[in-house]
């Protein structure tokens, strides 16, 4: 004879783990929907800053010449790392509307820095990477949420590895050496290969942390 309590029980378990999952499912989509307007401004913004910058026939425009060939360029180079800083000290103080605001504001300036990508490479080999990087990025995030492996232990390790690489350009921008800039790039991979699956892993955590 069945066990009505048991039977209780377990329906009882049972739908709270599908209550978890689908909390964590719309948490986790809220999440990457966010990123991907971060990611849209990104995008809009470079491609704009570009055609700002650069006329038809190639030459640099009064903005080009200010954002690309002028002492303000570091202003520009610089400015996301600021953005990133200040959201680090400040994010536990800050409304989420600040957040937010600082988030989408940081995101603009990463495209105006990455803007000058258009000026080296062509829209074809441009298309390719993004695809390619959010292919590994996919990839990366799923093994960072589908792991049980506890990768807390790697995060203070990648966030030195990321500091040594933004020391290493910074040296690199007046050393201009093919060999370093090689190895940052190499390294550079390793390093957020590792931080997409630790920091998907972190935000899941952060979901069951309430």
């Amino acid at each position: 004879m069945a066990d009505p309590i048991r039977n209780y029980q377990t329906g009882a378990a049972s739908g709270a783990r599908v209550d978890i999952d689908q909390g964590l499912r719309a948490y986790m989509i809220k999440v990457y929907n966010l990123m991907g307007l971060g990611l849209l401004i990104t995008g809009l913004a470079a491609w704009g800053a570009f055609h700002l910058a650069v006329t038809g026939d190639g030459q640099l425009t009064g903005f080009g010449q200010l954002i690309y060939a002028s002492a303000f360029r570091w202003v520009v180079i610089l400015a996301p790392l600021a953005a990133v800083m200040f959201l680090s000290f400040r994010i536990q103080s800050m409304s989420v509307a600040a957040a937010q605001t600082t988030f989408w504001v940081y995101a603009g300036l990463v495209g105006l820095s990455l803007s000058t990508i258009f000026l080296v490479y062509t829209g074809t080999s441009i298309t390719q990477t993004f695809f390619a990087t959010a292919a590994a990025f996919g990839g990366l995030s799923l093994y960072g949420y589908t792991t049980r492996r506890d990768l807390s232990a790697f995060g203070s390790f990648l966030i030195m590895g990321v500091i040594g690489l933004l020391i290493a350009m910074l040296i690199n921008i007046f050393l201009q050496s093919s060999a370093l800039a090689f190895a940052i790039s190499a390294i550079g991979v390793l390093v957020f290969a590792g931080l997409t699956a630790y920091d998907t892993q972190r935000i899941k955590e952060m979901h069951f942390e309430g």
